[in-house]
């Protein structure tokens, strides 16, 4: 969980999402607290343009006496806790419904009624001298306290909902657009990965920087793809036209040897030249044979194979090869039939090549084990050895045409059986991983049920 929400927050369009939410609900907080602000300063100058105008009615007394008898008769009728209003004669006797009296904690307004001893809550009051005496007129704040509720209010009803809302939308649009960015992603990958088949599905709700991003890949893919099918075609084409010609200097090479003395330099030179004709007869025949595959026509002779058969036939085939190199070839099979649907043949030759490139890059009394087993609804074909192995910067280079490592150059071979393996191995649906062995190179190969 904590992987998949650090993921999604370090996607680009998750974090757009959330920032243009937290700007909105920074900006509409500000827009709130600005306009309680200037609500509550009206408020508040109403109520003392209230009280202004409630001192000017009781200056308009002619006398001491009128202005108290006006504040008794007023106090009587006002709600004490919307309205406090008192006056200290000019003898010290308090008029009204209230006092105002100070301590170390502040002003305090107390009643002059017995039944309370003290109102409760904020008011705004305003004092003044009158007639000798002393004139105080106090208005609840009770209507700016309420205020703040009202905004508190609407930030829980309106903007929290609002943001919450607003969240919820651009999270869901952002792993839109992210599932559509994985969709690129994903066949990126398999285009790095050698799949030159691979394309972006454009889907009908793309953006249109999207889908031009997404033709543009397509456009890529589909001339390297011409590309390679060119150079794949160029060297087939050599490898079929000079396989006649290969095949005619053998025969001219035969004749020659029978013509010549069996013990002499010149029957030497000719034996080392067959050599030489054998071995670019092998490479142009694979690169035919590594052209059909990848072509699929092979696919057309596809039938149900034993491969737990075929891997006892060709281990029996080179069990006289390893004895003669001291070399040890086992074979571990945990199923008696093992059946695929493919080409007996390619498979055949497919682990002819895994198992003669492990006889021949691992030194004298080296083990090289076959093994079959089924796993997770998957057929696995291991071959392992104990040999030097393969460097992992390596791993992916050494299935490519023609491609062999430095200390394998003094060794027979030409570059091509790897390359047959994982055309083969394609070819059958299966996939194939170079592993370490520790210490040595095991090559496993998956195929479907």
């Amino acid at each position: 969980m904590k992987d998949r929400i650090r993921q999604l927050w370090r996607s680009m369009p998750i974090r757009l999402a959330i920032l243009l939410v937290a700007l909105f609900a920074v900006v509409s907080l500000l827009s709130l607290a600005a306009s309680y602000a200037v609500t509550q300063s009206s408020f508040e100058q109403t109520i003392r343009a209230d009280l202004r105008q409630d001192l000017a009615g009781f200056r308009a007394a002619p006398n001491a006496r009128a202005v108290a008898l006006l504040v008794d008769a007023e106090s009587r009728e006002a709600d004490p806790n919307r309205l406090i209003l008192s006056y200290i004669g000019p003898d010290g006797r308090i008029y009204g419904n209230g006092a105002i009296a100070q301590d170390d904690e502040g002003f305090h307004i107390f009643s002059l009624n017995p039944e309370r001893a003290q109102f409760s809550g904020d008011y705004l009051s305003l004092t003044d001298t009158l007639y000798g005496g002393l004139i105080t007129v106090a208005r609840s704040r009770a209507e700016i306290v309420a205020l703040r509720d009202v905004f508190v209010n609407i930030l829980l009803i309106s903007l929290l909902p609002t943001v919450l809302i607003a969240l919820s939308g651009g999270l869901i649009l952002a792993r839109r657009s992210k599932r559509h960015v994985e969709v690129v992603s994903s066949a990126l990958d398999r285009m790095t990965s050698g799949d030159l088949g691979a394309r972006v599905t454009i889907g009908p709700r793309w953006s249109d920087d999207l889908v031009r991003i997404g033709g543009k890949l397509n456009q890529m893919a589909g001339a390297q793809e011409a590309q390679m099918k060119a150079l794949k075609g160029v060297s087939s084409d050599i490898a079929h036209d000079l396989k006649t010609p290969l095949q005619r200097v053998a025969v001219y090479l035969e004749e020659l040897e029978a013509k010549v003395d069996e013990d002499g330099e010149v029957a030497a030179l000719v034996s080392k030249t067959q050599d030489e004709v054998n071995d670019m007869t092998r490479v142009f025949q694979s690169l035919l044979q590594l052209a059909q595959v990848e072509a699929g026509s092979p696919r057309n002779r596809f039938e149900k194979v034993d491969l737990a058969q075929v891997c006892r036939t060709v281990v029996e085939v080179f069990e006289p090869s390893a004895v003669a190199s001291h070399h040890h070839l086992t074979l571990t099979a945990d199923l008696e039939e093992a059946f695929i649907k493919g080409d007996r043949a390619l498979l055949g030759q497919m682990l002819s090549n895994l198992i003669e490139n492990a006889l021949r890059h691992t030194p004298d009394g080296s083990h090289v084990s076959v093994q079959l087993t089924a796993q997770d609804g998957q057929l696995k074909l291991i071959v392992a050895d104990n040999g030097p192995g393969i460097p992992a910067d390596e791993k992916d280079k050494v299935v490519q045409r023609l491609y062999r490592l430095d200390r394998s150059r003094h060794t027979p071979g030409h570059g091509l059986g790897l390359s047959l393996v994982e055309a083969v191995a394609g070819l059958h649906g299966a996939t194939v991983e170079l592993a370490d062995n520790a210490p040595g190179l095991r090559v496993e190969l998956s195929f479907p049920r």
